[in-house]
C-alpha cells in the first residue's frame, strides 16, 4: 500500500518537533550547503592516469627498436610491462585504503570504494599476467620447462620467494572479494583478510628493485618509484593514524543514550567537545569503534541519522548480528573512536535544485539527515515491508512540513500490486512529474537499489543525477 504524507508549506522551521524516545529531533537548519562540483574528482582521476603512464614510460624509453623480434623477447617484455602496471596499481590500491581526508573530500568514500573494487580486479589480473608471462618468457629464453624455470626463479633470484608469497596473498584477497564468498564469510574474518593486502606492498617491494629491469639501476626512474612508495606510506600514516587521532582528541565523543526505535533498530546519541566545529554533512558516515567490552576491537561504518546541530550526533543502527546486538547494551559515558566523516551522498553534491530520495528499510537514516539540508521541494519515497519497519516516521512527517517535502510511504512486499505500480517508470513519473530534472538519492537493500536504478534509467534520469550510498563493508 502507498501512504502519501501531505505537508503544510507554511509551517516555519524551528517549530518543536515530535519526540522519539524522549529526545527531540534536531532543529531544521535553513542553511543549504553550497554545491561541490566534480573538479576534485576529475583532477584525482587525471593524476592517477598520468601516474600510470609515467610508471610504464621507462620501459618504452629503455626498449630499442627491433628488440622484440622473437617470441621469447615479446613475452618477456609483456611480463615486464604488466609488472610495472601491477606495481603501480598496488600503490593506488593502498592509497585508496589510506582514508586520506583530501581524497575523501575530492572523490568521497562511496566512489573510492567503487574505484578500489575495480582497480583491485585489474591488479589481480595484472599480477597473474606478470607472473605467467615472465615465467614463460624466461623458460623460453633459457630453454627450460616452465616448472623447472619456476624452481630456478625461486632458488636463484633474490627476493623472489617473497614476491610469490605476495602474489598468493593477493589471489586470496581477490577470491574473498567475490560477492558470493564475501557474504558467506563473517565480516571480521573478511576484514582481517582484506587488511593483509598491506603485506603485499611490503613483500612485493624488494623484488621490484632487485630484479626489475627498469628499477634495479640507480637513477631517476628508481628514485621516482621510491618517491611514490614514500608518498603512499605517508598518506597511509596520515589518513589512518594522524588525522583520526587529531579528530578524536578534539571531539572526545562518548555515548549519551541508546534509544529503541523498533524491535530491531536502535538510535545511539553521542555528545562530545567542540561539536559546533564538526564539519559534517547530512548523509555522510563515520567508521565507529565503541570502546566497551566486546565492541572495542571492531569498527563499522554507520551513517548519521540527523544533521549536525552542534550539540549531539546520532546514528541509527539495524540489529543484524552479534556486534550490533551488543550496541544495545552500551552505557552512557562509553568512549567512542570515530573516523570520518566520509561520503558524497550529501546535498552538497547535488547537480539540480530539486531532489527525489528513495529509501528502503534502515536506508532512511542518511536520507533523514539529508532532508535537513536539501533545498525545499524535495520528494521522498520510503519503501518498507510492514508498517513496523517504517523508522523515524514522526521526524519525517515533521520535516515534510518544515522543509516543504512530499513523502510517500510505500508499504508491502515488492510483489504486491501497489509497490510494483509505484516502483515503475510510469509510477514514479506520476508521483514526480519532473523526475528526469531532479537528482535522485538511493539508499537501501541491494535488491531495492538495483531495481530502482534500472527503473530510473528507463524513466529517463541521467546516470550522473543518480547518487548511491555505498558504505565500505
Amino acid at each position: 500500500m502507498t501512504y502519501p504524507r501531505t505537508h503544510a508549506a507554511g509551517r516555519r522551521a524551528g517549530t518543536t518537533p515530535s519526540r522519539r524516545g524522549g529526545r527531540p529531533a534536531a532543529d531544521v537548519r535553513p542553511l543549504v550547503p553550497p554545491r561541490r562540483g566534480p573538479g576534485g574528482r576529475r583532477l584525482l582521476a587525471a593524476l592517477l592516469v598520468v601516474g600510470l603512464l609515467a610508471s610504464v614510460l621507462p620501459w618504452w624509453l629503455d626498449t630499442p627498436p627491433g628488440s622484440l623480434r622473437t617470441t621469447a623477447a615479446t613475452v618477456t617484455a609483456a611480463g615486464r610491462i604488466t609488472g610495472l602496471v601491477a606495481g603501480y596499481l598496488l600503490l593506488v590500491q593502498v592509497l585508496m585504503m589510506s582514508r586520506l581526508p583530501i581524497l575523501e573530500r575530492w572523490a568521497g568514500g562511496e566512489r573510492i570504494a567503487r574505484w578500489h573494487r575495480d582497480v583491485g580486479a585489474t591488479l589481480l589480473v595484472a599480477v597473474l599476467a606478470h607472473a605467467s608471462l615472465i615465467l614463460v618468457g624466461y623458460a623460453d629464453l633459457e630453454d627450460n620447462p616452465v616448472l623447472t624455470e619456476a624452481g630456478v626463479l625461486l632458488r636463484d633470484y633474490e627476493d623472489m620467494v617473497s614476491a610469490f608469497a605476495a602474489a598468493g596473498i593477493l589471489v586470496l584477497v581477490g577470491l574473498t572479494s567475490v560477492r558470493a564468498i564475501r557474504t558467506a564469510l563473517p565480516y571480521e574474518l573478511w576484514h582481517a583478510l582484506h587488511l593483509s593486502s598491506y603485506a603485499v606492498l611490503l613483500l612485493g617491494f624488494a623484488h621490484q628493485f632487485s630484479n626489475g629491469a627498469q628499477l634495479f639501476r640507480p637513477g631517476p626512474v628508481r628514485t621516482f618509484w621510491i618517491g611514490m612508495y614514500v608518498v603512499v606510506l605517508a598518506a597511509l600514516l596520515w589518513g589512518r593514524v594522524v588525522a583520526p587521532l587529531a579528530f578524536n582528541l578534539r571531539h572526545r565523543l562518548r555515548v549519551a543514550d541508546v534509544v529503541a526505535e523498533s524491535p530491531d533498530t536502535i538510535s545511539i546519541y553521542l555528545t562530545g567537545d567542540r561539536l559546533e566545529r564538526l564539519e559534517m554533512l547530512g548523509g555522510q558516515f563515520f567508521r565507529w569503534r565503541f570502546l566497551a567490552r566486546g565492541c572495542w576491537w571492531q569498527a563499522h561504518p554507520f551513517s548519521v541519522s540527523a544533521a549536525a546541530n552542534g550539540r549531539w550526533l546520532r546514528l541509527t543502527v539495524k540489529v543484524v548480528g552479534r556486534h550490533t546486538a551488543d550496541l544495545r547494551d552500551l552505557e552512557a559515558g562509553t568512549r567512542v573512536w570515530a573516523e570520518g566523516p566520509s561520503g558524497t551522498f550529501t546535498a552538497a553534491h547535488r547537480t539540480r535544485e530539486r531532489a527525489l530520495l528513495i529509501a528502503g528499510g534502515s536506508g532512511i537514516t542518511p536520507i533523514r539527515a539529508m532532508l535537513e539540508e536539501l533545498p525545499p521541494g524535495a520528494a521522498l519515497i520510503y519503501r518498507a515491508r510492514t508498517p513496523d519497519d517504517v523508522l523515524l516516521h514522526r521526524e519525517l512527517d515533521w520535516l515534510a512540513e518544515a522543509r516543504d517535502t512530499a513523502i510517500w510511504y510505500v508499504v508491502g512486499s515488492r510483489h504486491d500490486p501497489g509497490p510494483r505500480q509505484v516502483m515503475s517508470p510510469d509510477g514514479l513519473r506520476r508521483l514526480v512529474p519532473d523526475l528526469a530534472r531532479r537528482d535522485v538519492y538511493l539508499c537501501g537493500p541491494p535488491g531495492l537499489v538495483e531495481q530502482s536504478l534500472r527503473v530510473l534509467r528507463e524513466a529517463g534520469v541521467p546516470r550522473r543525477q543518480i547518487h548511491l550510498a555505498t558504505f565500505e563493508l
